[in-house]
């Protein structure tokens, strides 16, 4: 990415992901990095600004994620967010102490002086703050900008050096003028020209395609979900008949998922890619076979794609790529970014084995978050219908059955998918619900069906209203909608007499059981 960047350096903040987006947002890239990461290679690349993300710690206890004073004084501006911002203040001399109020949610922030970080923000407003410590003392040279009712330093700033400090989450949603904050810090204290577009990134994600591949050829690792489907395109505007799609059924797809796919993909779709079936349902059933754990069975997943893709390369003849549509927030996720826990491998990343027989594993999203994708499907020409389609994880059906993973299990979550799906449509729902699928518990429970007992599973049903996948909260279907779900499902599919709905939000949850 030879653009113009800001970098946000991580200390295990669980909104990482969403200060990188926010300032994407802003037209500017943004990547992010561990707090462990050297001074020097900061420096290298140049950043045109520098973000501290917020995190669990207490930065003046012995261990705590930390960064040198060197960092602040290298000539960039530098925002610290919560956790960030007390971090600036201990290491520039200042003092951070456990306030005797924790903040914890919505709350009022007052702005008391003209700041370029507030610039068109209202005097009073509503920001989300969550810390069980405070700054107690700024910094030499700084001044205080904002504060709240139990927190007197909400903001302060030593304009002189450009270092800015911020007790509350601005990139939140819960934060609603945070946007407006973001920007002034990367466009106006920045500096930054926003030139960071989706159609300069495909134009030019094209031509390195071309140049890296050369008359070499490329194997596609094509699920038929979004991700997959817009490297899939970009690739075959790169280098056409060089690339050769390769479609694993594993078992694990939607209803009629893999019919679908290849209508849009095979040889009579509109892209006239060179498309491959694999049929690998009982191999990948066979190898989940007694398989519980969630992080065993992404890993087994990703695993045997990547073998099933190598076999295929070898009937094709000699192939020097593989082709993921692996996405920033899979790297995050993975812990192959930033410093957060890692919470779940994902089949392209995490799930990868140690040794691939490929040259290499090209990549063309992986510095996209999900709605760039989006924009960059349909700068690529592909129909809005499939750009914007449901979002389908790559283990599938594998992460929304809890438990063991068996043929049977898996049709009892695609005909219950597939119902809620369709009703969820007929109600004129699906373009105002941000993710909706059926997953099926490990539960099962005694029930009464034509006056007989049952000891059948339950299914849980989920729906998430998101605008980047990184946060998200429960939606709200009309009670008739999800009565109608439950009494279809209970009378259609065989095996389930109990339906529930998951009004989890994301955190502490995440968007898919496992």
């Amino acid at each position: 990415m030879n653009q113009e960047k800001v970098i946000v350096i991580d200390f295990g903040g669980q909104y990482n992901q969403l200060v990188a987006r926010r300032v994407r947002e802003c037209n500017v890239y943004c990547e992010i990095y561990s707090y462990r990461t050297e001074i020097e290679k900061i420096k290298a690349m140049n950043p045109k600004g520098i973000i501290l993300t917020g995190g669990p710690n207490s930065c003046y206890e012995e261990g705590a994620p930390t960064y040198s004073r060197e960092l602040f004084e290298i000539g960039v501006p530098v925002l610290g967010l919560c956790y960030g911002a007390e971090l600036m203040m201990h290491v520039l001399g200042g003092e951070v102490a456990r306030a005797s109020v924790r903040e914890y949610g919505k709350t009022e922030v007052l702005v008391d002086k003209p700041s370029s970080i507030f610039r068109n923000v209202s005097e009073k407003t509503i920001c989300w703050m969550s810390h069980f410590d405070y700054i107690s003392k700024v910094a030499d040279g700084f001044e205080i900008t904002a504060h709240t009712a139990d927190c007197p330093v909400a903001a302060a700033e030593n304009k002189e050096k450009n270092l800015y400090a911020i007790q509350f989450h601005p990139e939140v949603l819960h934060t609603p003028e945070g946007t407006k904050m973001l920007y002034n810090f990367v466009r106006g204290i920045c500096d930054c020209a926003g030139t960071w577009k989706m159609d300069s990134f495909v134009e030019n994600s094209i031509r390195e395609i071309r140049e890296k591949v050369g008359t070499g050829k490329v194997l596609c690792a094509l699920s038929g979900g979004v991700d997959s489907s817009v490297a899939a395109v970009m690739l075959a505007k790169a280098i056409g008949n060089q690339l050769i799609c390769v479609f694993v059924d594993h078992g694990l797809l939607r209803k009629n998922e893999g019919d679908e796919v290849e209508e849009v993909f095979g040889p009579n779709g509109p892209y006239e890619l060179s498309f491959v079936c694999v049929n690998a349902q009982e191999r990948f059933y066979n190898k989940l076979a007694g398989v519980t754990e969630p992080e065993k069975k992404r890993k087994i997943i990703g695993e045997e794609f990547i073998r099933v893709f190598e076999e295929e390369a070898q009937k094709i003849g000699k192939v020097d790529f593989l082709v993921q549509g692996t996405i920033y927030p899979d790297v995050v996720e993975s812990g192959l970014g930033g410093e957060s826990t890692v919470i779940k491998s994902h089949h392209n990343v995490g799930g990868l084995p140690d040794y691939v027989d490929f040259q290499e594993i090209i990549e063309p999203l992986r510095d996209l978050f999900k709605d760039e994708v989006r924009k960059a499907g349909v700068e690529l020409g592909i129909p809005e219908k499939l750009v914007n389609r449901q979002p389908f994880p790559g283990p599938g059906l594998g992460i929304r059955i809890i438990g063991e993973v068996t043929a049977e299990k898996v049709k009892i979550v695609q005909d219950a998918d597939a119902i809620y799906r369709e009703e969820i449509e007929k109600a004129g729902l699906s373009q105002s619900i941000g993710q909706y699928f059926a997953a099926l518990t490990n539960m099962r429970s005694v029930g009464v069906m034509g006056d007989e007992r049952t000891y059948d599973y339950a299914v849980a049903l989920r729906a998430v209203n998101t605008v980047d996948f990184m946060t998200a909260e429960a939606a709200e279907i009309p009670y008739q909608v999800l009565q109608k779900v439950m009494s279809r499902i209970i009378n259609e599919v065989k095996g389930v007499n109990r339906v529930m709905y998951d009004l989890t939000s994301k955190p502490p949850g995440t968007i898919e059981f496992e």
